[in-house]
Formats: structure tokens, sequence, C-alpha cells
């Protein structure tokens, strides 16, 4: 019986754990024993009072009791009723904290305790706390569930990011559609101008051969006029006797 208790210690303290025969005439193992200094003798002993030998049992793999080790150092599951209340009663000081999305990682000090608690929290609500006498366990703690949070939030970052990207998106097709706009009312516009421009331009040509040919007609009547101008001063000139002079 005292030596199943010594096992019983030994698998609670995070040792390994062994199963061995152990005859009525061994002595006791003492708690510290290690699986080296147990009794080796794997041949059959006489049992004095039942005349049967006994038999040595396999060697089995003990379940650690410590839930979680970071480096090396024991990290404990935290009650979270316990965490809450003494967050309530601000008797945690806050000496790390990380955040992304709806997740938030703090690491927390109890001073009147030198205790240690890593929490984290999804939307304002406590989720996982953790407890550690060490601050070098109590860091390692911190990181993992900020490597938990931080994959956690993946999800939401890239949504984050797609929502961005999307919206960055319609605002480029959006400005390219105005461009396109204006750039066909330009176009629009210009063609517009072509066309009175070159009705104005036909306009002006048919003007200009208008007006060349009053101008012609003009030019034709002058001549007549001056014509008949020279020919009724030639008439009159004739008619006006010629006087020498003595």
């Amino acid at each position: 019986m005292k030596t199943f208790l010594n096992r019983r210690n030994a698998v609670l303290s995070g040792g390994p754990s062994h199963l061995v025969a152990v005859s009525r005439n061994a002595h006791p193992v003492s708690a510290g024993t290690g699986p080296s200094e147990l009794p080796a003798d794997d041949t059959p002993h006489d049992d004095a009072e039942s005349g049967s030998a006994s038999r040595a049992v396999p060697t089995l793999r003990a379940v650690p009791v410590v839930p979680s080790q970071f480096n090396g150092r024991p990290v404990q599951i935290a009650d979270g009723t316990a965490v809450e209340a003494l967050a309530a009663a601000k008797e945690l000081a806050t000496f790390r904290v990380f955040r992304s999305f709806g997740y938030t990682v703090s690491l927390f000090f109890h001073a009147p305790s030198l205790s240690y608690y890593v929490a984290l929290h999804q939307d304002g609500m406590l989720w996982r706390a953790l407890k550690a006498n060490d601050v070098d366990a109590a860091g390692a703690a911190f990181h993992h569930l900020e490597e938990q949070a931080t994959r956690l939030a993946d999800g939401e970052t890239r949504r984050a990011q797609l929502v961005a990207q999307n919206e960055q998106l319609l605002r480029q097709v959006e400005e390219s559609e105005a461009l396109a706009e204006r750039l066909r009312a330009n176009l629009q516009r210009h063609a517009e101008q072509e066309h009175r421009v070159t009705g104005r331009q036909n306009q002006t040509r048919k003007e200009v051969a208008q007006l060349e040919a009053q101008r012609m007609a003009a030019q034709a009547q002058l001549n007549k006029a001056h014509r008949a101008i020279h020919q009724l001063s030639m008439t009159t000139s004739e008619g006006v006797p010629h006087l020498s002079g003595h």
C-alpha cells in the first residue's frame, strides 16, 4: 500500500510512472526512487502462502496531472469567474495586451499572490484563462494565446482586406466610368463642334460665291457704265466746234 502511494505521488509530481511487481518480502520504495533504483530481479519468486510465482508487470505511461507546460514551466487553467472577480475588484495590473479585431489577449499580474494570469477575451467576454507563478511561463502562455488569437482573426483580417480592396475597386470603377463618360462627352462635343464648323465653312463658301457673283455683276455694270460715260463724252466732244487760236 505504501509503495502504491509513493508511485501515485511520483505521478502527481510530473515524474515518470512505472508499475512493477513487488513481492511481499520486498522493501518499500521511497517517493524519490527513480526507475533505475527499483528492484531489477525479474525471476519468479515463490509465494510462501499461495505457492504461485509472481510475474513482472509491463511498464505503463503515466498521464500528467499538470495540463500544460510552456518552456518547461507549468501553466494551469485558471478559474474564469475568479479572474473576472479580480479584474472587477481592480486587483490585476495589466502587463501586456494584444488585440486583433474582436480578440484580446491580456497578461495580468496579481501582486498579493505573486501570480500571473493570461486571459483571452472574445468581444469583451472571457473565453480562456491561464495562471502561472513565473513571469517567463506567463510570457510563453501569452505568446501562445496571441498566436491563437491571430489565427482566429485570420478570417476577419482577410475579410477586412477584401472589403477594402472591393471598395477601392468600386471607386476605381466609378472613376473609370466617369472618365469614360467625360471622354464620350468630349468626343460628342468635338463631333458637334466639327459639324458646326463644317456647316459654317459651307455657309461661308456659299456666301463668298454669292458675293463673288455680285462683285462680278457689279464690276460688269461698272464697266458698262464707264463705257457709256466714255461714249457720251465722245459724243459731247464731237458737238463742240474746234476753234484754233491765232
